[in-house]
């Protein structure tokens, strides 16, 4: 893209461009109140070569906006704790709330071409976050966001000009990173990368607008046009539905709820016996994975009264408390309601090293959320396909991900309500909702058919967890996450 864009300059008086610059800055702060009554939420990516005035453009358009629903972020170079987490953990992070900008100030596309030229990733890796930025891009845009990608162009002679200029005074010297120099020296090399990546993630859904930087004034005005025209698009598109997608990922054969047996026994002293025995297992595995910085990221979904919690705290009594983070999932709250479903789950990630256990989880989307009218039809629907993406962007990162479905039958369900709306001290676990949810038994027996069958992957496996024996069960899942944690070291403890 960059190799084929020639700049070219143009005759506009500087008054007209004064004058245009004006009349798009008076639309833009138009267009602030206009996303926040469509709830649109628009993030902004600056990209470009070194003192090509990626701060100064934003700067200008953000002159004139309300200050209370932006915000400006400088995407500097990752810092340990970012660069624990997947690759795109630290962008998905700063996306806006419904009806702000966000507006960063380089981002991937500098991070990548820098860890290609310090020899950090090799070309599959490249190719492998090329794809997940790809995947990215769909993702907001599918999920009602607008994502306005801009690259500012200058030529090697003008971008020498300039760091020579701002190194020649004290006041802006500092803004000169050897990095700039480097681009000037590797000019060829870094257009290479550049280009490799604009064109691979320069799709018809969120494409790149090359910006002519070299005249200043010029190149507000190109972006203005950018921006205020994708709003307008954006707006009048708002209510044309995404397409549902259905990539062909390795998928595991799966038996429905119905088929799965539920009579298995353990007493309580082959259950004391075992749990030490599996605990101290799992104690050793968690130092193994600390070491080797491998994360594991665990999901429990399950009927009501199934034995969720319990099955979590034998679980998690192995680990170092240093290491782990249990998340209770419960509705969003109104700011994470206001950004990307999956936006609060990508915010509650491990540290590579470290173990996430999920109490309840993204599956939401196609379970509660679908069946009681809390998304569209082509959202949930879309949402199988994402959540396998999101799952294989984790298992990409190096993580184990672990998935487990804590299955009980209806009778056993019965009997585990009333005992806890009869015993004191346990009606608190026992709601209405709880009740309700019980009389779509089938309802959401087929829904969790469907997403188990569809999202039961070789990289992100379903586990039925057979808990109308608890003890059972609490075992059954401690051996499973040993195993998957030792085929993942290639060890056995």
């Amino acid at each position: 893209m960059l190799k084929n864009y020639e700049i070219r300059r143009y005759q506009m008086p500087q008054e007209e461009i004064k004058a245009l610059v004006k009349q798009k800055r008076e639309e833009l702060v138009h267009q602030q109140q206009l996303i926040k009554e469509h709830k649109l939420p628009v993030l902004v990516l600056i990209e470009g070569w070194g003192a090509a005035g990626k701060g100064t453009l934003i700067g200008n358009l953000i002159k004139e906006l309300d200050p209370r629903f932006f915000t400006v972020i400088n995407m500097d170079v990752p810092v340990e704790k970012e660069k624990r987490k997947p690759f795109l953990w630290r962008y998905m992070e700063q996306i806006p709330e419904a009806g702000k900008f966000v507006f960063l100030d380089s981002g991937w596309v500098d991070e990548l071409t820098d860890a290609v030229l310090a020899e950090e990733i090799d070309d599959e890796v490249l190719e492998q976050r090329i794809q997940q930025i790809r995947t990215f891009d769909r993702q907001l845009k599918d999920n009602g966001y607008l994502v306005v990608k801009l690259f500012l162009q200058i030529p090697k002679e003008e971008q020498k000009r300039r760091l020579g200029k701002l190194s020649q005074k004290k006041d802006t010297k500092w803004r000169v990173a050897d990095k700039d120099h480097m681009q000037v020296k590797k000019r060829k090399k870094y257009e290479e990368i550049y280009d490799r990546i604009l064109e691979a993630t320069n799709t018809g859904y969120v494409p790149w607008n090359i910006v002519d930087a070299v005249d200043k004034r010029q190149a507000l005005l190109q972006a203005l046009h950018v921006l205020t025209n994708q709003i307008n698009q954006a707006v009048e598109n708002e209510r044309i539905l995404p397409e549902i997608l259905h990539k062909d990922y390795p998928l595991l054969k799966m038996q429905p709820l119905a088929k799965i047996p539920l009579d298995q026994e353990m007493t309580k002293e082959e259950y004391k016996v075992r749990l030490k025995e599996l605990q101290k297992k799992l104690k050793k595995l968690h130092n193994r994975i600390y070491r080797m910085r491998i994360p594991v990221v665990i999901a429990y979904e399950g009927w009501d009264a199934a034995g969720k919690g319990g099955n979590i705290k034998r679980l998690s009594g192995a680990l170092d408390p240093r290491g782990f983070e249990v998340h209770p999932i419960a509705s969003p709250e109104p700011h994470e309601k206001a950004r990307h479903y999956l936006w609060r789950f990508y915010h509650r990630l491990p540290k590579d090293g470290h173990i996430a256990i999920f109490d309840r989880s993204w599956y939401g989307r196609v379970m509660v959320e679908r069946l009681e009218g809390f998304c569209s039809e082509n959202d949930w629907k879309r949402a199988y396909n994402e959540i396998n993406e999101f799952e294989k962007v984790l298992s990409d990162w190096g993580a184990v991900v672990i998935k487990f479905w804590v299955h009980i039958d209806k009778e056993t369900q019965l009997a585990r309500f009333t005992q806890r709306q009869n015993t004191p001290g346990k009606e608190w676990k026992i709601t209405e909702e709880d009740w309700r949810n019980r009389e779509k038994w089938d309802d959401y027996e087929a829904a969790i058919d469907e997403m188990i069958a569809r999202t039961s992957t070789e990289n992100a496996p379903w586990y039925v967890v057979q808990s109308n024996n608890k003890y059972y069960a609490r075992i059954q899942a401690i051996e499973i996450v040993i195993r998957e944690i030792e085929q993942r070291l290639g060890v056995e403890i």
